[in-house]
Protein backbone atom coordinates (compact mmCIF):
# COMPACT_ATOMS: atom_id res chain seq x y z
CA UNK A 1 0.00 0.00 0.00
CA UNK A 2 2.67 2.30 0.71
CA UNK A 3 3.94 2.98 -3.01
CA UNK A 4 -0.01 3.53 -3.78
CA UNK A 5 -0.11 6.55 -1.56
CA UNK A 6 1.20 9.36 -3.18
CA UNK A 7 2.64 12.36 -0.59
CA UNK A 8 -0.18 15.36 -0.35
CA UNK A 9 -2.93 13.32 -2.51
CA UNK A 10 -5.84 12.61 -0.09
CA UNK A 11 -6.74 8.71 -0.45
CA UNK A 12 -10.03 7.50 1.07
CA UNK A 13 -9.88 4.62 3.22
CA UNK A 14 -13.23 2.74 4.35
CA UNK A 15 -12.37 0.64 7.13
CA UNK A 16 -15.10 -0.98 9.54
CA UNK A 17 -17.92 1.33 8.01
CA UNK A 18 -15.72 4.50 8.61
CA UNK A 19 -14.68 7.14 5.52
CA UNK A 20 -11.63 8.18 6.28
CA UNK A 21 -9.38 10.38 3.96
CA UNK A 22 -5.79 9.30 4.78
CA UNK A 23 -2.79 11.35 3.63
CA UNK A 24 1.04 10.83 3.22
CA UNK A 25 2.49 14.34 4.34
CA UNK A 26 5.65 15.36 4.81
CA UNK A 27 6.92 13.78 7.95
CA UNK A 28 3.76 11.29 8.63
CA UNK A 29 0.73 9.61 7.79
CA UNK A 30 -2.68 11.83 9.17
CA UNK A 31 -6.09 10.11 8.99
CA UNK A 32 -9.39 12.22 9.42
CA UNK A 33 -12.78 11.60 8.83
CA UNK A 34 -13.70 11.91 5.38
CA UNK A 35 -16.63 13.92 5.00
CA UNK A 36 -16.56 17.83 5.57
CA UNK A 37 -18.96 18.52 8.21
CA UNK A 38 -20.00 22.19 6.34
CA UNK A 39 -22.01 19.89 3.52
CA UNK A 40 -21.06 16.44 3.86
CA UNK A 41 -18.75 16.46 0.90
CA UNK A 42 -15.50 13.64 0.67
CA UNK A 43 -12.46 15.07 1.52
CA UNK A 44 -10.60 12.29 0.13
CA UNK A 45 -11.42 14.52 -3.29
CA UNK A 46 -10.02 17.68 -2.44
CA UNK A 47 -6.47 18.19 -2.16
CA UNK A 48 -3.55 19.45 0.22
CA UNK A 49 -2.41 23.19 0.24
CA UNK A 50 0.91 24.45 0.54
CA UNK A 51 -0.06 24.39 4.53
CA UNK A 52 -0.49 20.70 4.67
CA UNK A 53 -4.31 21.30 5.02
CA UNK A 54 -6.87 19.51 3.50
CA UNK A 55 -9.22 21.51 1.28
CA UNK A 56 -12.99 20.90 0.69
CA UNK A 57 -13.46 20.77 -2.85
CA UNK A 58 -17.03 21.82 -2.82
CA UNK A 59 -16.68 25.05 -0.56
CA UNK A 60 -12.68 25.17 -0.18
CA UNK A 61 -13.20 24.79 3.74
CA UNK A 62 -9.60 24.25 5.01
CA UNK A 63 -9.05 21.75 7.93
CA UNK A 64 -5.11 21.36 9.52
CA UNK A 65 -4.66 17.57 8.93
CA UNK A 66 -3.13 16.74 12.50
CA UNK A 67 -5.45 18.51 14.39
CA UNK A 68 -8.74 18.37 12.37
CA UNK A 69 -9.53 21.90 13.41
CA UNK A 70 -11.18 23.92 10.44
CA UNK A 71 -9.07 26.87 9.65
CA UNK A 72 -11.60 30.05 9.77
CA UNK A 73 -13.75 27.82 12.54
CA UNK A 74 -16.83 28.11 10.62
CA UNK A 75 -17.78 24.66 11.38
CA UNK A 76 -16.80 21.75 13.71
CA UNK A 77 -13.55 19.89 13.57
CA UNK A 78 -12.81 16.98 11.99
CA UNK A 79 -12.35 14.03 13.74
CA UNK A 80 -8.49 12.45 13.73
CA UNK A 81 -7.03 9.06 13.98
CA UNK A 82 -4.05 8.16 14.73
CA UNK A 83 -1.92 6.53 12.41
CA UNK A 84 0.77 4.03 13.09
CA UNK A 85 3.26 2.51 9.65
CA UNK A 86 5.73 0.03 10.38
CA UNK A 87 7.20 -3.12 8.41
CA UNK A 88 3.97 -4.78 8.62
CA UNK A 89 1.34 -2.17 7.30
CA UNK A 90 -0.68 0.66 7.99
CA UNK A 91 -2.72 0.75 11.07
CA UNK A 92 -5.34 3.23 11.86
CA UNK A 93 -6.86 3.44 15.49
CA UNK A 94 -10.97 4.03 14.97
Amino acid sequence: MEKALVPKQPRLLIVRGKRICLVRGDLQLLAVEDTCPHNGESLSKGAVNFLGEIVCPWHGQQFNLKTGRECAERSRDLVTYPVKEDPEGIFIGI
